[in-house]
């Protein structure tokens, strides 16, 4: 009995990763337009697709979250290439070191400015767990469009994340049942 178990969890696990490689979130409607774009620091083409939308006005500002303690706008404008966009629309947060705390920072930061819509730019295998921690820290009260970069993870950067969601909505998901129950 517990074999069979142990199989069907491990089958279920190997076709829901196979599901989360499958359909990795993409692109948006191409003319969506939001209050705000915000991107997580991380890997490559992020940045890049966050100002490039910016610049096609597709919203009015955009929140580079995560930056690492030091960096300027002056410093990303010069590596990207964007300085014009950097000095008018693009504000950093550095306060976030995971991706719990992009989701708290970008939170504070919407509520600041009082947007009612965000698009999420992140790595497509990145995108999920994302979205999830910001609709938590947001509370329901944003709108929240995800643009997945496309991106080539390793097999061990794609099952840590795949493990990472599943835990963390695991937790997310007990946390809901606790609070109906009170």
């Amino acid at each position: 009995m517990i074999k069979r178990l142990v199989a069907l969890a491990l089958l279920g696990w190997a076709l829901g990763f196979a599901l989360f490689m499958l359909a990795l979130p993409g692109t948006p409607d191409a003319a969506l337009r939001t209050d705000a774009i915000v991107v997580p620091t991380g890997a490559a083409g992020r940045i890049a697709r966050g100002l490039d939308l910016l610049e096609q006005k597709r919203a009015r500002r955009m929140l580079v979250t995560g930056t690492a303690p030091g960096v300027t706008r002056a410093d990303l404008a010069r590596v990207s290439g964007h300085a014009a966009t950097f000095a008018c629309c693009v504000d950093l947060g550095a306060e976030a070191v995971d991706t719990r705390g992009n989701a708290e920072e970008t939170a504070a930061w919407v509520k600041a400015r009082g947007y009612r819509s965000i698009r999420l730019v992140t790595s497509d295998w990145h995108a999920r767990r994302a979205a999830l921690e910001l609709a938590a820290a947001l509370g329901g009260t944003v709108g929240v469009a995800v643009e997945g970069v496309p991106s080539e993870p390793t097999l061990a950067q794609a099952v840590n994340e795949y493990n990472k969601l599943l835990l963390r909505a695991a937790v997310l998901g007990w946390e809901r049942v606790r609070q109906w129950t009170r």
